[in-house]
């Protein structure tokens, strides 16, 4: 293993000063935008075909033995053997795709494990396979990142070549999953990537069409939804599909919501086996009882689409009542409900998946509910087909907070071009809907949290880019409060600093001297031994703490005024921060912020 492990290292190193020598920087960023295309390709269709092996060979043949009863423990099962790969194959955390990849960008200088190339394909075919209610496009995009970022270090490429080839991987595994790349593009510059340049956009580019079209070769050329646009789109519709967006903003917000709720419920259970158990089990009954809940999901939003709706009850325990479509808007308006719990409920309990399938679902069943609703009372005669497409949109912009991404995603898993203004009046009402009530979406509320978010506030950006500990200064030379002037003199010829922070025997911070405050008696020797620290001493105007963010750190010393603050730790002493360096920090930033790939 070594000697192979040898050779390979050799080989590379060759390769690497070959094309050196013989390739620039920026064509060599296009073959590999073409090659993750490729690569990411691969990975969508492994997940793909993961998911449906594990269904045909296992849940299938379950089923059939056992009827649809086991609907009740398939869940526990599939989140029990991604929880022991976890434990024993992984060895590390497989987390959530796309936030994993959001704080790479922020924190982590575009650095992704290796096992995150695998461990998500892996994880989530098991969650999936066996009825977790998750999708499968953030594990993609996780893993698709996770390949750009460790193709980027094997090839020694710089940290921004590195980010974007991560947004490289993100676009293409969205456009390989829906065939769709230029949402995929769209997706990289609006959740992903933050500034684009007009090269950087050439590589998001190449790496979306060819990962469509190696998806078209492994896949076919069926789209997820084949669907033609029928019923033509009427202005006297509009109003309904203004009411539509703040339908998807109010159940945006919910889902949000519950995820939070769900989120720090499970966080407060300590043991992972009693998070499966409770969980699973939870999920299980949810899925027993309704069964669209099962899964991805798309199936439900075929036969909305295409007008089966009578399908949607099918081996649910109200399959009796197809014929009643008032017992069908009510079970579906259920699932509406229910499926953010059960989404969550499978994150919760220890599960890998991700929440574009589950957004996409609980669109559709709203805008075909709302329109079917309004049909039947007969205010007016809307389009269920076009009303369940728009509330897909509708519902994915307020989730994910990505408005741009869901109209063309939309339009081109459909075909549907022709509802482009329905789409952009929808989403945009939804997204900002949303905005009012939460601030930031699923994929970034705790990274913003913790201050790790880079968004596409420039300023801020830079701020997160940011490290705190890298600021602080530790030359300071410390003095006790029973010290004397004398001692606190000897202190201050040896500094270089006009600064002494006062700290007591076990390192807690109390106040500050400086040379203004013993400038007038310094040289007076009478005063040597009599005059001590701590009536000398007066407190710093505001102290950081190490946990605080680089944006909230700034908002210190504008408050304060001062030119260096503090740090503490739980009130030890660390170091001070000045405002000079910070500055001086930040314009360097700001700098390489706007430098392209070389």
């Amino acid at each position: 293993m070594l000697h192979y492990l040898k050779n390979w290292n050799n080989y590379l190193k060759a390769f690497l000063v070959w094309r050196s020598q013989n390739i620039k920087n920026k064509p060599f960023v296009l073959i590999l935008s073409v090659l993750m295309g490729f690569l990411c390709a691969v990975g969508a269709y492994c997940l793909k075909q993961g998911v449906h092996l594990v269904e045909s060979f296992f849940v299938d043949t379950a089923i059939k033995q056992s009827g649809y009863a086991l609907y009740f423990l398939l869940p526990v099962i599939g989140i029990a053997i991604a929880r022991l790969l976890i434990k024993y194959a992984i060895k590390e955390e497989v987390g959530h795709g796309i936030p994993n990849t959001l704080y790479a960008l922020s924190k982590g200088n575009g650095m992704i494990s290796k096992k995150k190339t695998y461990s998500s394909v892996l994880t989530a075919a098991f969650t999936v396979g066996f009825g977790g209610s998750c999708g499968l496009e953030g594990p993609a995009v996780g893993t698709s990142s996770a390949i750009g970022s460790n193709l980027s270090k094997a090839l020694r490429l710089n940290q921004k070549t590195r980010k974007l080839l991560i947004g490289c991987g993100a676009a293409a595994a969205l456009s390989a999953i829906f065939k769709a790349p230029v949402a995929a593009i769209v997706f990289a510059m609006e959740v992903i990537l933050l500034d684009i340049t007009t090269f950087s956009l050439i590589p998001l580019l190449l790496a979306s069409v060819t990962a469509a079209m190696f998806s078209r070769l492994f896949f076919g050329n069926e789209l997820l939804f084949q669907f033609q646009i029928q019923d033509s789109i009427q202005f006297i519709d509009m109003p309904f599909y203004v009411l539509l967006g703040l339908l998807g903003g109010f159940t945006g917000v919910y889902f949000t919501r519950v995820n939070f709720l769900v989120s720090r419920v499970f966080g407060k259970i300590k043991r992972q086996p009693v998070k499966l158990l409770v969980g699973g089990l939870l999920l299980g009954l949810l899925i027993f009882l309704f069964p669209p809940l099962y899964g991805e999901g798309y199936t439900t939003v075929y036969h909305l689409i295409s007008g089966s709706t009578s399908m949607v009850l099918e081996n649910s325990q109200f399959e009796g009542f197809s014929d009643n479509i008032w017992i069908i808007l009510g079970f579906l308006s259920l699932v509406i409900f229910f499926k953010a719990f059960a989404t969550s409920i499978t994150f919760g309990a220890g599960g890998i998946g991700g929440i574009f399938a589950p957004t996409l679902f609980m669109g559709s069943i709203m805008g075909f509910v709302f329109s079917k609703f309004i049909n039947l009372i007969g205010l007016s005669k809307l389009s269920e087909a076009n009303f369940s497409l728009v509330g897909m949109a509708a519902l994915m912009a307020g989730i994910l907070q990505a408005p741009l991404t869901a109209i063309f995603l939309i339009a081109e898993i459909t075909g549907g071009y022709e509802l482009f203004i329905p789409l952009m009046l929808a989403t945009s009402i939804s997204y900002v809907t949303v905005k009012y009530f939460t601030e930031h979406s699923i994929y970034t509320a705790q990274l913003a949290k913790r201050g790790d978010l880079i968004t596409h506030d420039k300023d801020q950006a830079v701020l997160t880019l940011m490290d705190l500990k890298e600021e602080i200064e530790r030359n300071f030379r410390k003095v006790e409060p029973y010290d004397t002037l004398g001692n606190l003199v000897k202190e201050v010829t040896k500094s270089n600093r006009n600064l002494f922070p006062v700290v007591d025997k076990d390192g807690l911070f109390l106040g500050v001297v400086t040379l203004d405050d013993i400038r007038e008696i310094m040289f007076d020797r009478a005063k040597y031994e009599t005059t001590l620290v701590h009536e000398l001493m007066h407190m710093a105007p505001e102290h950081i703490e190490t946990t605080d963010g680089m944006k909230k750190v700034m908002e210190k010393f504008e408050s304060s005024g001062a030119w260096n603050l503090p740090v503490v730790q739980q009130g030890l002493y660390i170091g001070f921060v000045s405002k000079s360096r910070l500055y001086s920090e930040y314009r360097k930033r700001l700098k390489d912020f706007y430098q392209g790939v070389d």
